[in-house]
């Protein structure tokens, strides 16, 4: 369902962005809110944890958000402001502090956000370690390919959005499987293959040129689309197996934060890369243009080199393909280390295993799920 919603987006952003205007994406999320709503209320069993309080860990919320708001600011914005500027020092040094206040406030207050005696379990520390791989890579890509087949290839956004389909329209088909697959095999072998796939899907596009043809690229979308299809859902299982069922909830949460940390940090490193590589490119084509037009110019580069004038369009371009091929082969990189973590903190248990883990631990035993995962019983039964 999920990756239905990833097929029509774009398509339906493209028209709506050449057809009636940009805005229009902003408005078209309200019916699907409301519908969202509509149907939670009429289908949504409810549930709650009854061995915590009913509290929300506002402190905590704080603390985090405003680390993760100063990183991403500081990468957005550190090629304009200079990356060893006061201000973007201060930001890092903020955000530093506000993470570290973060995991102290967790660990003290009597309700947390995030749990992170969790962690102690591999699957559920190896899933959100992937969570946060996969949309690192997958979204920064999304992101920039579609600048890159807009302002380079030249193709309007509607067409754009199209050609993302082989890759969305795989992972529709590869889900359900993978799913399966899980079921069978254990989540460790489909996410690391999948991951295997989507970095080698990056590594294929990062030999993009100003030219390349869609015909090159096709392969690399449907790489792309098998491994996020054999990641997604072995890696949700992974998390919720790896916790008792009355902490569910509280585990996918942490499980989404992760995959949305993920995303936003992979835009906006590739945008902090693009801009300091694409940077050292436009001094060497345009060494006669002044330094400060020049910088007006990287700037411009986190759009695809947009709007530029038409006289160094060319070189804004070739600024803009060469740092994308770098943060493409970062991301490929990224995806291959998800391959190993996954390999060496995912358990290789079938989901009939989890069951027993659930149960035994209902039952009162003093058994980890890690611990049983691996075959050695620890402890006494209660």
């Amino acid at each position: 369902v999920s990756a239905m919603a990833l097929a029509i987006g774009p398509v339906v952003g493209g028209f709506l962005t050449e057809s009636v205007s940009w805005r229009a994406i902003f408005f078209l999320n309200l019916p699907v809110a409301i519908a969202a709503v509509l149907v939670t209320l009429y289908s949504t069993r409810e549930s709650r944890d009854d061995t915590v309080e009913k509290v929300v860990d506002i402190p905590g919320i704080a603390a985090l958000t405003a680390g993760l708001t100063a990183i991403v600011l500081a990468l957005v914005e550190g090629n304009s402001w200079g990356w060893v500027s006061l201000p973007i020092l201060g930001l890092f040094a903020f955000a530093a502090a506000s993470l570290v206040a973060f995991v102290v406030i967790e660990r003290r207050v009597r309700v947390p956000m995030v749990d992170f005696t969790f962690f102690r379990e591999r699957s559920f520390l190896g899933a959100n370690l992937v969570a946060f791989v996969v949309t690192f890579s997958m979204l920064a890509m999304f992101f920039f390919i579609a600048l890159y087949m807009q302002n380079v290839l030249h193709y309007s956004p509607l067409e754009a959005g199209v050609r993302f389909l082989p890759s969305t329209a795989v992972i529709i088909v590869m889900g359900p499987i993978s799913g399966r697959l899980s079921d069978r095999i254990g989540p460790r072998i489909p996410m690391v293959a999948g991951l295997v796939l989507a970095s080698t899907a990056l590594f294929w596009q990062s030999f993009i040129t100003t030219h390349t043809s869609y015909l090159f690229l096709l392969p690399a979308f449907i790489l792309m689309g098998l491994g996020m299809g054999l990641v997604m859902s072995p890696m949700s299982t992974a998390a919720m197996n790896a916790v008792v069922k009355s902490k569910a909830g509280v585990a996918s949460g942490v499980l989404s934060m992760s995959r949305m940390v993920g995303g936003t940090f992979g835009v906006a490193v590739l945008g902090a890369l693009i801009a300091v590589v694409g940077r050292s490119k436009l001094d060497q084509l345009l060494p006669a243009v002044p330094a400060a037009k020049r910088d007006a110019l990287a700037n411009a580069l986190g759009s695809g080199g947009a709007g530029v004038p038409a006289q160094v369009g060319d070189a804004v371009r070739e600024a803009f393909v060469t740092a994308l091929r770098n943060g493409l082969r970062l991301g490929a990189a990224v995806a291959l280390l998800g391959a190993l973590l996954a390999a060496v903190l995912i358990t290789g248990r079938p989901v009939e295993s989890e069951d027993a883990v659930h149960a035994a631990v209902n039952a009162g035993e003093s058994t980890t799920a890690g611990e049983l995962a691996e075959g050695e019983l620890v402890g006494e039964t209660a």
